[in-house]
This record gives C-alpha cells, sequence and structure tokens, in this order.
C-alpha cells in the first residue's frame, strides 16, 4: 500500500479470517509482534500477557498488544489459526488478540509488515527482514511507527516505553 502513511491504513485478518481494519484501533498505542509457537522465544507469551494485563488495567482503552503468527522461521508456527489460538490460551493463557497467520517477509509479505519494515528499518541501515519470530514494533497513538525491537528484548522491559508513549 504505497499510499499508507499510518498503522491505522492497513486491514488484516482476525483469528477467524474476518478483515479488521486497523483504524479500529485509532488512538490507542499499539504493540505489534510476530509470534510462533514452537520457537525458542515462545515463552514470551507469558510476558506479553503480563504486560498486557499490568497496562490494560490502567490504560483500559489506550493500548493493545496483536500477536501475527507467522511459520517463516524453521516451520515453528505450523498449526492452523485454530491450534494457535488453543496454543496461545491454554499454555500461557492469552488475552491479547492473535491475528490470522501471516508472512512477514518476501513476496508474500502482510502489508503491515512490510509498512512496518519500511518505516523502521534496522539500526544498522535499511535492513529489509524481520529476523526471527518475536520481533517488535510499537505503534503510538498517532498511528506512527515508535520502535522496533529484536526478538530477545523482554516484552517487560518494554513497559516504561509503552507508558511514556500512553503519556503523550
Amino acid at each position: 500500500m504505497a499510499s499508507a502513511t499510518t498503522f491505522y491504513d492497513f486491514k488484516a485478518l482476525d483469528k477467524r479470517g474476518k478483515e479488521v481494519p486497523l483504524s479500529d484501533y485509532k488512538g490507542k498505542v499499539v504493540l505489534v509482534v510476530n509470534t510462533a509457537s514452537k520457537c525458542g522465544f515462545t515463552p514470551q507469551y507469558a510476558g506479553l500477557e503480563k504486560l498486557w494485563k499490568t497496562i490494560h488495567e490502567k490504560h483500559p482503552d489506550d493500548f493493545i498488544i496483536l500477536g501475527f503468527p507467522c511459520n517463516q522461521f524453521g516451520n515453528q508456527e505450523p498449526g492452523s489459526n485454530d491450534d494457535i489460538q488453543q496454543f496461545c490460551q491454554i499454555n500461557y493463557g492469552v488475552t491479547f488478540p492473535i491475528m490470522a497467520k501471516v508472512d512477514v517477509n518476501g513476496d508474500n509479505a502482510d502489508p503491515v509488515f512490510k509498512w512496518l519494515k519500511a518505516e523502521r528499518p534496522r539500526l544498522w541501515g535499511a535492513f529489509p527482514t524481520v529476523l526471527w519470530n518475536f520481533e517488535k514494533f510499537l505503534i503510538g497513538k498517532d498511528g506512527k511507527v515508535k520502535g522496533r525491537w529484536f526478538p530477545s528484548k523482554a516484552p517487560q522491559s518494554l513497559e516504561p516505553i509503552i507508558l511514556k508513549e500512553l503519556a503523550k
């Protein structure tokens, strides 16, 4: 989407394959994470859920986490959307939205991820790919990308950054 200027210009598919305008999140701070169920970083679901509950309790209308499952890294998300939902709920009690499975790299990359990567390229240059599962992007209330972190960045460490963004 060449004319896209904010996160809100896109649509994504929810866990049932229903199109969701991301403008539904306009005015919220959004943490976008590409996820996988069979990855060394999979335990971050627990940290993401804790972060979600902690911030959502104080800012129920101003913050959301959106998980986007992806099977492009070592076949670590082979299940169906239903399998993924069940895994997240049973193993980690996830209550934040997990969207439909997407590609984050390559020709079939979801337009949201094409835009996210273009808006916030890697520090060492315009490295055009997501490196692995659980890479994180923070969207401000204005729909612009405010941060991007490696998969190794613990979700809880983002709390002060998210709270600062919420205070704007």
